[in-house]
C-alpha cells in the first residue's frame, strides 16, 4: 500500500516539474492594458513577430515590445486602454512598449513620422514617454508630431499641451509649448537650438499630407470632434496655429474678363452673312 502510494506521488511531482518547465518555456503574457488595438488602418502596415511581418487588420492587437512597420502607403491608427491614441505614418518603424515593466514608455520611434494623443481624464496627469534615437519627449496629456529621418535626427512639433525634451547623448533637456517646434540633433546640445514657431511652409506641407491618411481611414475623428488631419478642412495639421476652416474656393478672375464664354462675334461689316442675290439677266441686243 505504502509502495503504492509513494509511486504515485512520485508520479504528482514528475507532473509538476512537467507543468513548471512548460511554463518557464512559454513566452511572456502582458495585461490587456498594454496593448493597443487598430482602429483604422490602410495599405500595408504589418507587426513583425519572430522578425517576420505579420499583416494587421481594423480591430487587430499589436502586444508591449512589438515593431509596427509601415509600407510607402502605409498608415494605422492604434488605441489603448486609457484612451490614448497614436499614428504611424508611410515607412516608419515604431516600437511598441519597449519596456513592459513600465507602460509610461509607450513608444521608441526608429524612423518615420508618428502623431500622438495623450489622454488625461478629469485633468489628472497620464505620463508617457516616447523614444527616439537622440531625445526623450515627456508628456502628460498633449497632441504632438514626432518625425525621424534617416540621419537620426528628431524633429517635434507640438499643437495642444506641454512636452518637456531630454537629449539622449548630450545633457540637457527643453520645455516646448504649443505652436512650437524643435528639431534635435545627434552631436549638438539641446543649448544651442532655439525653440522655433511653426512657419507656413510647414503647416501646409503637413496639412497636404495627413489629408491624404484621413481621406484613407474614412475621415477618423480626433480627440474634440474635429479629424486627425487638416486636409480634411476641420481640424488643425501639425504646426497650424490659424484658421481651422479650409480656404474658400479662388474667386473669378478680374483681369481675363467674364468666366463665362463670349458671345458669338457679329457678322462681318463686309457683308451679309445671307447669300448675295443672282445678278440681273443681260438686256436683248438692239434690233
Amino acid at each position: 500500500m505504502l509502495r503504492r502510494m509513494g509511486l504515485a506521488t512520485v508520479r504528482g511531482l514528475s507532473l509538476i516539474a512537467a507543468l513548471v518547465v512548460c511554463f518557464a518555456q512559454a513566452p511572456p503574457t502582458f495585461s490587456p492594458d498594454s496593448a493597443a488595438t487598430v482602429i483604422a488602418i490602410n495599405g500595408s502596415v504589418s507587426v513583425l513577430r519572430d522578425s517576420y511581418p505579420w499583416a494587421l487588420a481594423e480591430g487587430s492587437s499589436v502586444r508591449a515590445g512589438q515593431m509596427i512597420v509601415t509600407g510607402m502607403d502605409g498608415y494605422a491608427k492604434f488605441q489603448v486602454a486609457d484612451g490614448s491614441t497614436f499614428e504611424v505614418f508611410p515607412s516608419s518603424k515604431v516600437m511598441f512598449r519597449n519596456n513592459p515593466s513600465n507602460l509610461g514608455d509607450l513608444l521608441d520611434l526608429e524612423l518615420g513620422r508618428i502623431k500622438v494623443w495623450i489622454q488625461h481624464l478629469g485633468g489628472v496627469p497620464n505620463h508617457n514617454r516616447v523614444h527616439t534615437p537622440t531625445a526623450i519627449i515627456s508628456v502628460r496629456g498633449t497632441l504632438f508630431d514626432v518625425t525621424v529621418d534617416d540621419g537620426d535626427s528628431t524633429l517635434l512639433v507640438v499643437e495642444e499641451g506641454q512636452v518637456e525634451v531630454t537629449h539622449r547623448h548630450i545633457p540637457g533637456s527643453k520645455l516646448v509649448n504649443p505652436g512650437e517646434w524643435l528639431r534635435i540633433s545627434r552631436n549638438e546640445p539641446l543649448a544651442q537650438r532655439s525653440i522655433e514657431k511653426g512657419s507656413v511652409l510647414k503647416t501646409v506641407l503637413r496639412a497636404a499630407s495627413d489629408a491624404v491618411y484621413v481621406v484613407l481611414s474614412n475621415g477618423t475623428a480626433a480627440p474634440g470632434g474635429t479629424t486627425t488631419s487638416p486636409g480634411s478642412g476641420t481640424g488643425t495639421g501639425v504646426g497650424d496655429h490659424g484658421s481651422k476652416t479650409p480656404a474658400p474656393p479662388a474667386p473669378p478672375s478680374t483681369g481675363g474678363g467674364s468666366t463665362t464664354p463670349a458671345p458669338a462675334p457679329p457678322p462681318s461689316s463686309g457683308g451679309s452673312s445671307t447669300p448675295a442675290p443672282a445678278p440681273a439677266p443681260a438686256p436683248p441686243p438692239a434690233p
